[in-house]
């Protein structure tokens, strides 16, 4: 993309219950934020990291402030929200999640239930949100269950998530959010130089075979790709030593499917990306980070659902896939694969600096909307009305 001025992004100066004192980092006197110039602190790691973009775009903003102004990258922090062209709210949402969706021991609700409230009471009586009404307030929300009562609340706010699975379309959809890439979790094919008839293994995939709702395709998938040479389609889980063995398989593969399971994503797709192994999409309801500039047709193939369960359809389809075509989306796969890399510092062109330039895309509509909803100001002075519970639409299921 052309070099263009970074994205000013106010952020909130939350206390650290929502950011990093769930990280168990305490603050030292009346700070609320972490001294990055001496020590980070670390994130979980396994499987927790895949959706940990939250604390990856927090640290990107905070060392913003401290970088070189010729060095800065596609967001900066301003102090002034309205010099602001978004507002960002740093709630690591899916850590909360992972770590305290869970009533424990004498408490009468979750402590993620009740991060959640405090957080809506607080955005809603911020006068950045009154002023536009949350519209261009930034809120995180990657693992596919957090923010699970906050999200009816703040839907004027653009998410960023990893699909909208179980979001309803008047609650998140593609036009006001922004999908972001899953961090991936196995090691990254440095220096690769395999080719085609170096990875023996034609198909992969490795994962929970039986799985609700849209993945009830996995366990068709299973019946009729198991008996074929040269696949490789088993149970696999990251206990066990799972990570190191999915990584050397994905290395040694063509081929690596990315099937719906619970939700239309997963990290399998970008697992298969930084292994270099062409991905085999099989999930009608996907969206792609990036999308709108990036043609995943380059460097994965797509396959309906319906044709995929049938008989011979599906490995027909990828032994039909010479090594000349192969190669071609191998190579593409290498010159995309930085962009689903997180790195701290941020670099030009990571999953980071792509991530804001994603949300950087959706400022002129966001403030369209702004602009119109003060169309009769002069004589009508918009009032705040508070929250709207979203509804949600009818035969939607949660």
């Amino acid at each position: 993309e052309k070099i263009r001025a970074p994205l000013k992004v106010f952020m909130y100066d939350l206390p650290p219950e929502f950011h990093f004192g769930l990280l168990d980092w305490k603050p030292e006197g009346n700070g609320v934020w972490p001294d990055i110039r001496t020590k980070v602190p670390q994130y979980p790691g396994g499987l927790n990291l895949q959706h940990s973009i939250e604390y990856w775009l927090t640290l990107d903003l905070l060392l913003s402030e401290l970088a070189d102004p010729a060095h800065i990258g596609s967001a900066v922090r301003v102090q002034n929200s309205t010099e602001a062209d978004v507002v960002f709210v740093p709630f690591f949402s899916s850590l909360s999640y992972n770590r305290y969706a869970k009533v424990r021991h004498k408490e009468k609700r979750s402590m993620n239930k009740v991060l959640q409230e405090k957080l809506v009471k607080y955005l809603t009586a911020q006068p950045e949100w009154k002023r536009s009404g949350g519209r261009d307030h930034i809120v995180l929300a990657h693992h596919p269950n957090s923010l699970q009562e906050g999200r009816m609340q703040l839907w004027p706010a653009m998410f960023i998530l990893s699909d909208f699975g179980r979001y309803p379309p008047n609650i998140a959809n593609v036009d006001k959010d922004v999908i972001a890439p899953y961090k991936h979790v196995i090691k990254t094919f440095v220096n690769d130089s395999s080719g085609f008839d170096s990875r023996p293994i034609l198909l992969y995939f490795q994962g929970a075979i039986y799985r609700k709702d849209g993945g009830i395709a996995r366990q068709e998938l299973f019946y009729l790709l198991k008996d074929e040479k040269d696949v490789h389609f088993s149970f696999g889980s990251v206990q066990r030593g799972g990570i190191q063995k999915a990584t050397e398989g994905m290395h040694s593969s063509k081929f690596c499917l990315n099937i719906a399971g619970d939700t239309p994503s997963s990290n399998r797709l970008f697992d298969a990306i930084a292994s270099h192994c062409v991905p085999v999409i099989i999930s009608d309801d996907i969206e792609l980070p990036y999308e709108d500039v990036l043609d995943y047709s380059e460097f994965c193939i797509f396959v309906r659902t319906s044709d995929a369960i049938k008989d011979k359809f599906l490995i027909n389809l990828i032994r039909g896939i010479g090594k000349e075509e192969w190669t071609r989306m191998w190579m593409t796969l290498k010159e995309v694969e930085n962009f689903f890399e997180f790195h701290y510092p941020s670099r030009e062109g990571d999953a980071i600096q792509t991530i804001w330039q994603a949300v950087a895309r959706k400022v002129p509509s966001i403030r369209l909307k702004i602009h119109k909803s003060k169309r009769f100001s002069h004589y009508d002075a918009p009032k705040y009305q508070g929250l709207a519970l979203a509804k949600l639409p009818v035969n939607f299921a949660e």
